[in-house]
């Protein structure tokens, strides 16, 4: 097996400019999570509100669901809270279950994800070997996406291990990040539809949490993984290009890229990082010469050109 290259902070900074990156915050990563549900039942009482802004809604919500699946992916790197037994409830209970996931299966995956980056063993490699496609194909995946053709596939399709066997970039992270928990999910939700129901706001659980779960989300998740490896050269053999880091703008972060999630580079570089602390390293091994090396865009659209055929 071809593990991914390494890089030592060592190659890059000195004990004292690598320090500030190493330290774990006991309340950061928490109030993420408050954050994410913050915003959640702030979208959703506007939604209840003032119903025109639904659509808006659906796209802020669906947001913040991607943005619980990767305050979980910081959970099963360790970086969500100090305390392990506090990280793994975070990211396990608030986070993973609540959108169908489950930090148990997802750990040992992602950290093969690491281990492999963009080479045969990656288990995520089916998500970005098939780019770049045509615009044709890209816009096929994004229907499929928008209309919950993606959400069915991973909710229900992969329960049958005969369609198991024929993982395509649908149902690579999502069969095992929105796939293997139905039981928590289905108790979890039922609560959720119960106390919006006993609000007098029954309706609510559908159209701003469901719908988002099989529309938005699904799509700026693909968004997600399309931005973090597809069409980088080199990928396989240079540490700095493992992935790619996407300049997100205030309105991107909003509907695309939250909790500095377009910062994958540098994740990949030095996994242990807390992700509130990935803008600062950006700048830091940007600073580096080997940072030039680094694939940088431009923002998400750059990327779906590029993702589509159409850079140059």
């Amino acid at each position: 097996m071809s593990a991914a290259p390494r890089v030592s902070p060592t190659q890059l900074f000195t004990p004292d400019e690598w320090a500030p990156f190493q330290t774990r915050s006991t309340w950061r990563g928490p109030l993420l999570v408050a954050h994410a549900w913050g915003v959640i039942a702030a979208a959703m009482a506007v939604g209840v509100v003032w119903p025109i802004l639904i659509p808006l809604c659906v796209m802020v919500i669906g947001t913040r669901q991607l943005g619980l699946a990767i305050l979980m992916h910081e959970a099963a790197h360790g970086a969500l809270a100090k305390n392990l037994k506090l990280n793994d409830f975070l990211g396990h209970w608030l986070c993973a279950v609540p959108i169908g996931a489950d930090l148990g299966d997802y750990r040992p995956y992602h950290l093969n994800h690491h281990r492999y980056a963009q080479n045969a063993e990656d288990p995520d490699l089916v998500l970005s070997a098939p780019f770049p496609v045509t615009p044709a194909s890209l816009r096929r995946k994004i229907i499929r996406d928008l209309t919950g053709q993606t959400f069915f596939k991973q909710r229900v399709l992969f329960a049958f291990r005969a369609y198991a066997s024929k993982r395509d970039e649908d149902t690579a992270e999502g069969a095992v990040v929105t796939g293997k928990s139905v039981a928590p999910f289905l108790i979890v939700n039922a609560l959720m539809l119960l106390g919006l129901t006993l609000a007098g706001v029954w309706w609510a659980y559908f159209a701003l949490w469901l719908l988002p779960l099989a529309t938005w989300f699904p799509l700026v998740t693909r968004l997600r993984n399309i931005a973090e490896h597809a069409c980088v050269e080199g990928s396989a053999t240079d540490p700095f290009r493992a992935a790619r880091t996407t300049r997100a703008s205030w309105w991107e972060r909003m509907l695309i890229a939250p909790y500095w999630v377009n910062f994958h580079a540098e994740h990949h570089l030095f996994m242990h990082v807390p992700c509130w602390k990935l803008a600062d390293l950006h700048r830091a091994v940007r600073s580096k010469p080997q940072g030039e090396r680094m694939e940088v865009a431009g923002g998400y659209l750059e990327v779906l050109r590029t993702a589509s055929g159409k850079a140059g």
